[in-house]
């Protein structure tokens, strides 16, 4: 009879402790699901008023034009070299590296991967001409709007 009880006793202690993992499992994702509720960036700014990001010495102007043809403006601050570091650095765009630099595939989370099925990919615009070098490579100059439009 007593080890039974002693079963029954470590039983409950060990579903008791099952049960308070569970609930600390669930408050961590809460707090996962609210962080990424935080990063998403909504896309509200307008070239008079965009919206400020990060902080640096050097800051530009960035647009977003989507599928849709809305578009969003950011004032981005920054101490990195290069357009794209700053952009990844607040945020705003995501992507894979290969052999020619950094491959925008996500910009303020709408992603577009090029494939035969979806002929849509992130073009890289500098003062409104496509770019000639990739966002990783070229360096941040006072003055200049950068933008990134679906295509």
């Amino acid at each position: 009879m007593r080890k039974s009880t002693i079963k029954s006793w470590l039983s409950l202690v060990l579903c008791l402790a099952l049960l308070a993992a569970a609930a600390l499992c669930n408050v961590s994702l809460a707090e996962t699901a609210a962080e990424t509720e935080e990063a998403v960036i909504l896309m509200t700014g307008t070239q008079e008023e965009p919206v400020e990001l990060g902080e640096g010495k050097l800051s530009f102007l960035f647009e977003v034009v989507d599928t849709e043809g809305a578009e969003s403006w950011f004032l981005v601050k920054t101490d990195a070299e290069t357009v794209g570091a700053a952009l990844v650095e607040n945020g705003l765009v995501e992507g894979t590296v290969g052999d020619y630099g950094l491959y925008v595939t996500s910009v303020c989370g709408m992603e577009l991967i090029w494939s035969e099925e979806n002929p849509h990919y992130w073009a890289f615009y500098i003062n409104g001409e496509y770019a000639q070098t990739g966002a990783d490579s070229t360096p941040i100059e006072e003055g200049v709007i950068y933008l990134f439009r679906a295509e």
